[in-house]
């Protein structure tokens, strides 16, 4: 991983959306079920939103410009082939529906457990 990709990632940490930034608020410092997650984290050539290790889970919080992407779906099949599971929501899913959305994060977790 170069330099740069590490740079990257600390501006997408200091230019979060109001989404990333609202989960964010809930799942940092283990809070969800003793979790440890990383935000916008380096993997191979991309940068994912949220990453736990300790169940290869990835957390991706999108807006309108993802919709049928299909940069995203590469991305989607790279992180899968690499053992992890990743999962979308919406921007407006995080915001309106921020318990709904936890709430599947702790099963996808209790899943993976």
């Amino acid at each position: 991983m170069n330099k740069d990709k590490y740079e990257l990632a600390r501006q997408l940490r200091r230019s979060e959306t109001k989404a990333e930034k609202k989960l964010w608020s809930e799942l940092r410092g283990k809070q969800l079920e003793g979790v440890k997650f990383r935000r916008q984290e380096p993997l191979g050539d991309y940068i994912v939103d949220f990453v736990t290790f300790a169940h290869d889970l990835v957390i991706e919080v999108d807006g309108g410009q993802h919709m049928e992407n299909e940069a995203d779906e590469k991305r989607d099949d790279w992180l899968s082939d690499q053992g992890f599971t990743v999962m979308r929501f919406w921007n407006n899913q995080v915001l309106g529906n921020t318990e709904g959305v936890l709430r599947k994060i702790r099963r996808k977790v209790e899943e993976l457990r």
